[in-house]
C-alpha cells in the first residue's frame, strides 16, 4: 500500500509557477491551480520557452506565437492573468548561472510564498525519461530560491532580495507527497488543457480525449487522497 498523500500547505497567498513549456503547468498541475485562485490566491506563471519546437508538422516560427496564445488562454481558464516567458530555445534549456539568474529575477520581482516547478526527476512515474529542459529547468528553479534570498549573488538585479519562499512544490513527480483536492475545479483542468488544441493535434497520435486522462489521474490520485479526486505535489522543504 502506498502512503496517504498529505494535505497541500494553505498558509500562502501568492505562488509563482516556472516551467519549460506551454502545457507543461497543464499537465498535472492546472486543476489545482483553478482550486487556488478560486479560493483567493494569486498565481503567476513564468515560462522559458514558448514551446516553439514541440509541433512536428509546424515550423518553430510559426509554432511560437500559436503556443503563446494558447498558453495565455489556457492561464485564463483556471484563473491566472499574468503569465511571462524567458525567450530560450525549447529543447535546449540548459541549467546554468544565466537560468539561475533569470529566474531569481522573477523570483525577486513577484516574491511568491510558493514556487511551483516541473517534475525534474530523470523519469516520471512511468518509467519514461524525462527530458533535458523540464530537468534542467526544475533544478535551476529551486536553485534560484536561495540565489533570490542572497543580495551577494546576482546583485546587479534591481529587485530586493525576497526571501519569502516557504514551499516548493514538483509537480508530475514520481515522488509526490502532498495532494490538492480538484473536486470543484476538474471541469476547468481539462479546458486548460484542451486550450492547447494546436499543441494536442501535432502530437504522434494526435490526443482528443483529455478528460477521460485526467479524470482518471485525479481518481488514482484521490485512492491516496481521502477518496476525493486529487492532483499530487512532491512538497520539498525551503
Amino acid at each position: 500500500m502506498s502512503e496517504e498523500l498529505k494535505p497541500f500547505p494553505d498558509d500562502w497567498n501568492t505562488a509563482l509557477a516556472v516551467v519549460a513549456h506551454p502545457d507543461d503547468i497543464e499537465f498535472g498541475a492546472a486543476g489545482a491551480v483553478a482550486a487556488w485562485t478560486k479560493a483567493g490566491k494569486t498565481v503567476t506563471y513564468v515560462l522559458a520557452s514558448r514551446g516553439e519546437a514541440g509541433i512536428d508538422g509546424m515550423s518553430p516560427a510559426e509554432a511560437a506565437p500559436v503556443r503563446e496564445a494558447e498558453q495565455r488562454e489556457s492561464a485564463k481558464i483556471v484563473g491566472v492573468s499574468s503569465v511571462e516567458f524567458l525567450d530560450l530555445s525549447d529543447g535546449t534549456i540548459e541549467y546554468g548561472t544565466p537560468l539561475r539568474r533569470a529566474i531569481a529575477e522573477a523570483i525577486r520581482r513577484h516574491r511568491p510564498e510558493l514556487l511551483i516547478t516541473f517534475n525534474f526527476h530523470d523519469r516520471f512515474s512511468s518509467g519514461r525519461w524525462n527530458s533535458p529542459d523540464h530537468r534542467n529547468l526544475g533544478r535551476a528553479a529551486l536553485d534560484a530560491v536561495a540565489d533570490a534570498a542572497n543580495r551577494w549573488i546576482f546583485p546587479d538585479l534591481d529587485e530586493e532580495p525576497w526571501s519569502g519562499v516557504r514551499h516548493l512544490a514538483v509537480a508530475n513527480s514520481p515522488q509526490p507527497t502532498h495532494a490538492v483536492d480538484v473536486s470543484g475545479s476538474l471541469d476547468q483542468a481539462v479546458a486548460s488543457l484542451e486550450a492547447h488544441r494546436a499543441y494536442l493535434d501535432g502530437l504522434r497520435p494526435p490526443v482528443s480525449d483529455v478528460r477521460g486522462p485526467l479524470t482518471a489521474l485525479a481518481a488514482q490520485t484521490g485512492e491516496r487522497f481521502g477518496g476525493r479526486p486529487a492532483i499530487a505535489f512532491e512538497v520539498i522543504p525551503c
